[in-house]
Order: C-alpha cells, then structure tokens, then sequence
C-alpha cells in the first residue's frame, strides 16, 4: 500500500525490504554511505528506533527521518498526529518536506538486545525506556496467539496486573533527590505516548530537551487496575504512587541486571546500573508544520 502511495507523491523514491529482525540498522547504514539525504522507515516504535540511532551515531547533520506507520506500536508516531488508520496522511506529510529538530533520549549504559544478545553497546531512542511491568506486558504479548496492536496490548497488561512481582529501583537525578522504593513500573519518556497510546508522561514534549521520569509505586492487584485505568486516560499522575519528574539525566539503580524496552524491543543492561540521558536537537525528521 505504501509503495504505490508514495509512487504517486514523490518523483525518485528507492526501496529497500528487511529479511531479518534488526536488518533496518544495516539499511540505513547502507543509504547513509550512498549519500540519502531522507531516510524513511516503515514500521513502528522498534524499526523507527533502529534507523534514528544509525542516523544520530553517524554524527551527520544533513539526514533526516521519515516514518510512516505499519507495525504493532505507533506511540512515537502519535507525537506527530500519525495514525495507523491514515497511511494516506503520513504520506502526505514525507511529501510536503517540513522538517523539525527533535530531541533523542540515549542509554550510555552496554547493553544487548534479544535479536544479538552478544552485540553490547550503548544506544540511542526515540520515545521511551521501561522497566518492570512493561517488560511482563511484552513477555506475555510476545505469547499471546490471536490479538494485535493495542488489543493486544490492553489484554496481556491487565492479565500482568494479578501476576507481575515488582521490580525494586533507585531513580537519581541531577535536579532531584533519590527515589527508591519498590516499583510496578518505571518509564523514562522524550515522548508522551507508551503501550498503545496512554499519554504516560502527559508534560513530555519531543522537543523540549527534558526526559520525563513517570515512577509508579507497586499495590495490590486492584489498586494496580484503578491506575491502569488511569493511565490510559492520562489521569494517573493524581494517584499519590506515581511521580514524575523532569530532567535532562537519570541514574537507575537495580539489584541485579535489569531487562528493559527501548521503543517496543527487548534489552538487557550489562550492569545494574543504568544511566539515561536527553540529547536536545541530536535528529532531524519530517514531520507536520
């Protein structure tokens, strides 16, 4: 669908297809040797990630990123208006060129994701960094046979809610004092949006060069479905377990090595401490005026 789509609004478009999870890095890498000056991915939260980093590594500054929206989570999407439902529009908007600096988010800590678990490096990210119950939701997601997108989402993350166990962590910041306790879950966000669209960080801008912390506390199972409830309208920053805090770096401090999410995909820290960080106008993307 978007090939012919983008046949009939662009002059000189070259494709490229993966064959392989991750084959996305490796394909920009490519186009960046060739001298593209528009990078577009087709996909969603992960593939999106994938290409920004190569970009963002590469140190170029005349490279953009053009995304139109196919795969299971669209949240850094929504950030800019696209829907799933609108592959038309997202076209529209690679057509009109208009082009905004946005701000990525980087792990400075090794780490390894599922696809090359002996691959460990440090990575960049788009919209949002999870550890604990986000990681139970993709763990039983990845299980589940006959849902999609955020039917799937909403399903597995409430089944997660009776089973999950917690996780415990230390936030640091520069601007903040530490916060330990024993989590459900704990986000790091440059964008607002998270597990099908809850506005997790609502403040969160992609430009603003601030991350947004959105730490919430662990409960009983029917406390964790009221603010599940919550969140999904955005209202859970009322409760008094969550906490968000605004800042351009954090210090996360496990018991052990943690698992994480980076954009929808898999990782695991190499240490248990994991340390995270804003880089303001590192990316350049096509995106509404």
């Amino acid at each position: 669908m978007y090939r012919s789509l983008l046949d009939e609004a662009l002059e000189h478009v070259t494709y490229s297809s993966t064959t392989r999870p991750g084959e996305e890095r490796d394909i920009a890498e490519q186009a960046l040797e060739e001298d593209y000056d528009v990078i577009v991915a087709v996909g969603g939260d992960g593939t999106w990630s994938n290409v920004a980093d190569r970009l963002v590594a590469s140190g170029r500054d005349d490279v953009a990123l053009g995304i139109l929206p196919s795969g299971t989570g669209n949240d850094f999407g929504r950030n800019f208006g696209h829907s799933l439902k609108d592959p038309r529009g997202a076209v529209r908007v690679l057509a009109e060129g208009h082009i905004r600096r946005i701000d990525v988010g980087r792990v400075d800590t090794l780490s390894a994701s599922e696809h090359q678990p002996d691959l460990w490096e440090r990575r960049h990210f788009l919209n949002l960094v999870g550890f604990g119950f986000d990681i139970a939701v993709i763990d039983a997601a990845k299980r589940a046979l006959f849902l999609r997108g955020e039917a799937l989402y909403k399903f597995t993350a409430l089944q997660q809610l009776f089973r999950f166990p917690g996780v415990h962590v230390r936030v640091e910041s520069l601007g903040h004092e530490a916060r330990e306790l024993h989590h459900l879950m704990l986000t790091i966000s440059n964008g607002r949006y998270f597990g099908g669209g809850f506005p997790i960080a609502p403040d969160a801008r992609v430009d603003d060069g601030w991350l947004h912390a959105c730490s919430i506390g662990d409960a009983s199972g029917f406390t964790r479905m009221r603010l599940f409830s919550l969140a999904e309208k955005g209202r859970h920053t009322s409760s008094d377990r969550v906490t968000i805090t605004g800042d351009k770096a954090f210090r996360l401090r496990f018991r052990e090595t943690p698992r994480f999410e980076m954009d929808g995909d898999l990782r695991t820290s190499k240490t248990e401490a994991v340390e995270v960080r804003s880089i303001p106008g590192a990316l350049k993307i096509l995106a509404p005026m």
